[in-house]
């Protein structure tokens, strides 16, 4: 078997399984695993796939630039988008991620509702001006343009400062056994940090991003405790986030 052929194959079986296994994927064309992690380490670097301890998971597609991003399941972010609005109360302290579902919650947010918008990305803070009852918090840092937000190791003094009621977290990647994960280290720390400053972690993942994994890791899924997501989670994904005890809306 040529190997642009094996290649396709595994393509295959990687969007069926959601993910492979280097010794499965060697037993079953009968090469050696050196043969295959070959194979794998080239498509990851095209892009294919996105390559863990032992094998391979799907490559998440929210990993593009921003204005790609906006573009891509638009109606997927409103709808999770509708629901995180739905989960904010009076009062709240709300801790609100950069990307482009954020982008969308905050232009669903209601008129007369009052509360404390913490944030890190700039586009988000701009977009709240015009909501009177809505107070911001901005924390400053070195700009990350390919997702509008601060990070950096500043951040964290004024981010162990905040006690927050609710993280609207967003992510590229929700996966069994990678958890969630984003494109760029940094990012991920900040992301990191920000959820153990809230009393409750709302992951919003719109479908491209479910079964895929990026490659940097926010936090095995258990920090979250709510689960936003558009349509319905497959069999495996339902038994994973129940055993959790997260809930999923």
């Amino acid at each position: 078997m040529l190997s642009g052929q094996r290649k396709q194959l595994i393509l295959d079986i990687l969007a069926r399984d959601k993910q492979v296994l280097s010794k499965e994927l060697s037993q079953r064309f009968n090469i050696s695993e050196d043969s295959i992690r070959r194979d794998l380490r080239e498509m990851a670097a095209e892009g294919l796939l996105q390559r863990v301890h032992g094998g391979a998971l799907a490559v998440s597609a929210a990993t593009g630039t921003l204005e790609m991003r906006k573009s891509v399941q638009i109606e997927s972010k409103k709808r999770v988008a509708q629901k995180a609005v739905g989960l904010i109360q009076p009062g709240n302290i709300v801790i609100i991620d950069g990307g482009t579902t954020s982008q969308e919650l905050i232009k669903l947010l209601p008129g007369d509702l009052a509360f404390t918008a913490v944030t890190h990305s700039p586009t988000v803070a701009v977009g709240l001006l015009n909501l009177p009852l809505v107070d911001v918090i901005v924390i400053g840092g070195q700009l990350y343009k390919h997702s509008a937000v601060t990070v950096g190791a500043s951040m964290i003094e004024s981010i162990n400062r905040i006690h927050a009621d609710l993280f609207f977290m967003g992510v590229t990647g929700v996966h069994e056994t990678a958890g969630f994960t984003t494109g760029n280290y940094e990012e991920a720390n900040v992301k990191r940090a920000l959820s153990q400053r809230a009393a409750e972690t709302v992951v919003m993942a719109s479908a491209e991003k479910i079964n895929s994994a990026s490659p940097f890791a926010i936090g095995e899924l258990s920090i979250a405790s709510t689960l936003l997501v558009d349509g319905t989670l497959d069999e495996k994904m339902r038994t994973v986030f129940n055993k959790l005890n997260i809930t999923v809306l």
